[in-house]
């Protein structure tokens, strides 16, 4: 099934206890378009300003994915990140953002776009995301991500989305924001109370948790570790890459069972544990959907008991 993505489009000046690397590209939608990329085509939605690199571009569409829905904006300049990563190598400082062309991006979805049947609604203000919406009439499953900046600033546009929504990515601290409940298995299943089918929750080196419904209309949930990596580079992009591995994987499910939501999550998974051996997109550039099923298939031995 086609597959769209709305979001940010970026260039990160990344800095890591180890190194620093200026200029790379990044931004929510980009890391989820190439994550998906391996699975299916990607049609991407977003904006950048005129001193976006065509290398970038090139990049993207090399990949398989569809830029025509890439606004760019003649003088303007494209959202630019800075940020510093602590020895720990999960907590980070923003250093810097200017948000540029991306501050009063209006999403344009063209026609060519409009029958996508997946819709990803990578992380960004609640009502730009609601914009999507009535412009993808033939979605059949829509899946956004959000953070605690949306949660605590636009809560009444974030409470609207969520009742069109089938699924939801946030990770655990801002599901107990979002809900005011301290116990994560709480959390999530409050979070279903609101409007979505499933929700994903994001714990970074300590893997993900699903929480969704079963056919009776009974909470289900389960966790899956994340991939034990030897050396992690850059964390910058993992959640949007989980996102994208998970939902690329979907796009080549008919039905959407609880088998095929369980193989996406793993299959996001390891894209996200590739993801971060390199800065920005490097080790995405030299990843094969062939590696990825051999690390799926030692993820696998590694969860069986």
């Amino acid at each position: 099934m086609s597959l769209l993505v709305v979001g940010s489009v970026a260039i990160d000046n990344v800095e890591t206890p180890s190194e620093r690397r200026d200029d790379l590209l990044g931004g929510s939608a980009t890391h989820f378009s190439y994550s998906a990329s391996f699975f299916t085509p990607v049609r991407l939605v977003g904006v950048v300003g005129d001193d976006f690199p065509k290398a970038h571009t090139d990049l993207l569409e090399g990949a398989g994915v569809d830029t025509e829905g890439l606004q760019r904006r003649a003088g303007g300049k494209t959202f630019t990140w800075t940020g510093r990563y602590l020895p720990n190598m999960n907590d980070r400082e923003t250093l810097d953002v200017q948000l540029n062309v991306f501050g009063d991006f209006d999403p344009v979805v063209p026609e060519s776009f409009k029958d996508a049947r997946l819709v990803f609604l990578a992380n960004g203000v609640p009502a730009v995301q609601a914009k999507v919406l009535a412009q993808a009439p033939h979605r059949k499953l829509v899946v956004a991500d959000t953070m605690d900046l949306w949660i605590t600033t636009h809560r009444a546009d974030l409470d609207a989305l969520m009742h069109n929504l089938d699924g939801l990515f946030l990770n655990d601290s801002e599901a107990k924001l979002l809900t005011g409940c301290e116990n994560l298995v709480s959390a999530g299943e409050a979070v279903l109370d609101m409007g979505p089918r499933f929700v994903i929750v994001k714990k970074g080196e300590h893997g993900s948790m699903y929480f969704g419904r079963d056919a009776q209309g009974n909470p289900e949930s389960y966790v899956l570790p994340a991939y034990p990596t030897r050396e992690v580079i850059d964390p910058t992009g993992a959640g949007d890459s989980f996102a994208g591995g998970m939902m690329g994987y979907l796009s080549q499910c008919e039905h959407l069972t609880a088998k095929d939501l369980k193989t996406a999550m793993a299959y996001g998974t390891v894209v996200a544990s590739f993801n971060v051996e390199g800065f920005g997109l490097e080790r995405m550039t030299r990843l094969t959907r062939e590696v990825i099923d051999e690390r799926l298939d030692a993820y696998r031995r590694m969860l069986s008991i």
